[in-house]
């Protein structure tokens, strides 16, 4: 046995109970109105053999962000009595990920693999899929193509600029210099919708208020998170958040400076107890279950039984709004609360023409509703009026 084998042996860990669960909604319908959690009542006695799940994370689990998100819905779904879960954390996105892959394939047994970070799915996951044509693959993020991609690849992910639409109401109360900052890994479509929809959502409060981006190359550079916080303090920007893998280094930063926070991926308050307003989190628990009851009963991506691309918001429980911190004001929250509520009666549309970008042109004309399903947001390319940066980074 490798060393490597070894550590990845060690790491294991197995968790079994009893979990409750909610509503799973899709860009395709299932076609049934059964609620999840009677589907595990149903199918969750006389079972003959577990579903094995694996999960891979290109970081930490304890990074106070993507990572453990994602772990912690992994930890979620194995309370299930019927669930066998396994997971390796800081997995490269490089060939280490095959490895990884097919260690949990031949060595394991798992029969649907979880790779959550966006470097993983091409070529890495695509080529795997080739190879293990039974076992599912399903990318957090990831694009699938008919036609294109293996019909065992799936792709799952959450409309989270809801709760950054939210976010950005907040921040706009909060700010006294009308300036915001957002801090972000690469300039990729998912990456500039949380930005564009924190910088609508603050200006449907400010009309003048701006965000300033900082592009930091990738997912995970605390140095130069740190600095882009700094830079954005020194500059009197006095709200920040971010889209990077870990946010602990840009709330913790923005915590010394005396300056506000907004989180992303998970809970970050223990890190900023002054300034933390409130955050987009994930609520991967809930997506993980349902799969899970979904595979028990027979359903795959190769039957149909499985939809190759799956999205949701809060309205379905993908996502969900940290606690305000002590800094919201009564207005804040009275906007915020609004805001919240028609994202879960369906009512709220963040990309409403007219819409500009930020050179002036119109990105979605007078008339014109983009809602979060519609694919055309997933290819997004632009950044909005009132934010100062550029998709070049």
């Amino acid at each position: 046995m490798s060393d490597s084998n070894f550590l990845y042996i060690r790491r294991r860990q197995f968790i079994r109970g009893i979990l409750a669960t909610t509503a799973f909604a899709t860009t395709t319908k299932f076609g049934t109105g059964c609620s999840a959690g009677k589907q595990t009542q149903a199918t969750s006695t006389g079972a003959s053999s577990p579903v094995v799940m694996g999960f891979i994370y290109v970081g930490p689990k304890d990074d106070y962000g993507y990572n453990q998100a994602h772990a912690q819905g992994k930890a979620g779904v194995s309370k299930l009595e019927w669930v066998k879960s396994v997971e390796e954390a800081n997995v490269t996105e490089n060939t280490s990920v095959e490895e990884t892959m097919r260690n949990m394939i031949e060595q394991d047994g798992v029969t649907v693999l979880f790779p959550t970070s966006f470097g993983y799915f091409d070529p890495h996951i695509l080529k795997i899929a080739k190879e293990y044509p039974e076992v599912q693959f399903l990318h957090c993020g990831g694009r699938y193509e008919e036609g294109k991609h293996p019909n065992n690849v799936g792709s799952y992910f959450g409309y989270i600029d809801d709760a950054q639409y939210i976010a950005g109401i907040v921040a706009a109360h909060t700010s006294n210099s009308s300036k915001l900052g957002f801090i972000a890994a690469k300039p990729v479509a998912q990456v500039l919708r949380n930005i564009n929809s924190f910088a609508l959502g603050a200006r449907s409060v400010k009309p003048n208020v701006t965000t300033q981006v900082i592009f930091t190359g990738d997912w995970s550079i605390p140095v130069k998170e740190a600095e882009a916080a700094n830079s954005m303090a020194d500059q009197g920007i006095d709200v920040v958040t971010c889209h990077v893998d870990s946010p602990k280094v840009v709330m913790e930063t923005a915590e010394k400076r005396g300056i506000f926070s907004s989180g992303y991926h998970a809970n970050q308050l223990a890190l900023a107890p002054k300034g933390y307003l409130t955050g987009a989190e994930w609520d991967w628990t809930n997506i993980y279950s349902r799969y899970a009851d979904m595979i028990r009963s027979g359903k795959t991506l190769m039957n149909g039984g499985i939809p190759h691309i799956v999205r949701g918001g809060l309205k379905d429980g993908f996502l969900k709004l940290s606690d305000y911190g002590t800094a919201v004001s009564a207005a804040a929250k009275k906007d915020a609360d609004a805001a919240k509520a028609k994202f879960l009666d369906g009512s709220m549309v963040i990309y409403k023409g007219e819409v500009k970008d930020n050179t002036g042109k119109v990105v979605i004309p007078a008339g014109k509703e983009r809602k979060q399903q519609d694919a055309e947001l997933e290819k997004m390319n632009w950044l909005a009026a009132g934010v100062i940066g550029n998709v070049q980074g």
